[in-house]
């Protein structure tokens, strides 16, 4: 576990690091090991023996385990024990890593295992399929995407919900994007886009919900699930504290505060403004190198050392993996060098109401 502060925003936040690993998994091939449960727990023990444990914020995401999955609810409770007696002292943003497009790579118990934990949470920010795995509801459409997240809200109680990566048929916004199903994508209809849906119940725990839609880029960016969600801890504090809402329990607005309006979706509104244009930017380099891939006297395909060298030209299996290595790499998000674009965003995108 490690502990870092956020120094605009005057806070200390918790990250649990649950793997040592080389590189992302986005390569395809990774060394290193995921942390056991036990060991979690120790360093946690370790941190609070020097009461080195003075979070506002617990930012929790994957866990290689259903038994770290429970240790991971167990430090959040006593993070948030000691708040007790000052709501919203702990905010506890808990993003349930399981899988994606329809295939799990977690092991199947750590499913249950996150619907008990999902309750305790502050906010939950799954994909759509995990939202799937969540709510029990499947998701063919954005009334599909609107009834899961009402039934995290119902069945859970959590406060705060944001559904990432949504690609389901959307009704055309007002600025003229839309949000294509499979079929229609393969059709060709329109431009291609994914939606974020979110919301803050009511106290009677009703949805307030929300969407933003932005431009799907022709890229695989590895990570964009945990800047997504590093950037919306930082957002959302941010939004809650010109609302005056830090000392409320879950940092929750005001029944009469509209979908809209609500600090949830005014912080997404940042994060997908930021992130859109990191992502714009890495493409570019991106792009750029590729464009001179092998171009150097005697190279092997990007640069990229391998156990044999393979000359440009050379061909072969060992060639396509230097090369398919060499493009995740160049695909790295930009993130320290476009840090401007995270603290200044362009204000490129509005939540609309989703009345469904």
């Amino acid at each position: 576990m490690a502990t870092f502060v956020l120094q605009t925003l005057g806070c200390n936040v918790g990250a649990i690091n649950t793997v040592q690993f080389s590189n992302h998994t986005g390569y395809r091939q990774v060394k290193g090991r995921r942390t056991p449960a036990s060991e979690i727990r120790e360093l946690y023990d370790g941190l609070k023996q020097s009461y080195l444990t003075d979070f506002d914020v617990l930012l929790s995401g994957y866990a290689p385990s259903a038994e770290a999955v429970e240790v991971i609810g167990q430090i959040a409770r006593d993070l948030r024990f000691r708040a007790t007696v000052k709501p919203g002292r702990f905010f506890w943003v808990l993003d349930p890593v399981m899988g994606d497009q329809g295939r799990l790579y977690v092991a199947e118990d750590i499913v249950p295992a996150y619907r008990q934990l999902i309750r305790e949470a502050d906010l939950v920010v799954p994909n759509q399929f995990e939202a799937e795995l969540l709510s029990g509801v499947s998701i063919s459409s954005l009334a599909g995407v609107a009834n899961a997240v009402r039934t995290i809200h119902k069945t859970y109680g959590t406060s705060h919900v944001v559904v990432t990566s949504v690609g389901v048929d959307v009704d055309v916004d007002t600025a003229g994007g839309t949000s294509t199903s499979a079929d229609a994508k393969s059709k060709s209809k329109g431009p291609e886009t994914l939606t974020v849906v979110g919301s803050s119940k009511t106290k009677d725990g009703a949805a307030r919900l929300f969407k933003i839609q932005v431009p799907q880029l022709d890229c695989y960016f590895s990570g964009t699930g945990d800047m997504f969600a590093g950037l919306l801890v930082a957002r959302l504090r941010e939004a809650c504290a010109a609302m005056d809402l830090l000392d409320r329990a879950s940092w929750m607005p005001d029944d009469y505060v509209q979908a809209v309006d609500l600090p949830l979706a005014k912080a997404v509104e940042k994060v997908l403004s930021s992130m859109q244009m990191v992502l714009e930017k890495t493409l570019a380099a991106r792009n750029d190198e590729l464009r001179s891939f092998g171009q150097g006297p005697g190279a092997s395909i990007g640069g990229v050392e391998g156990q044999v060298a393979v000359a440009v030209g050379g061909g072969g299996d060992d060639e396509s993996k230097r090369r398919f290595l060499a493009e995740t790499k160049a695909a790295e998000v930009r993130v320290v060098r476009n840090a401007r674009d995270l603290t200044h965003p362009e204000p490129r995108y509005r939540a609309q109401a989703v009345e469904v």
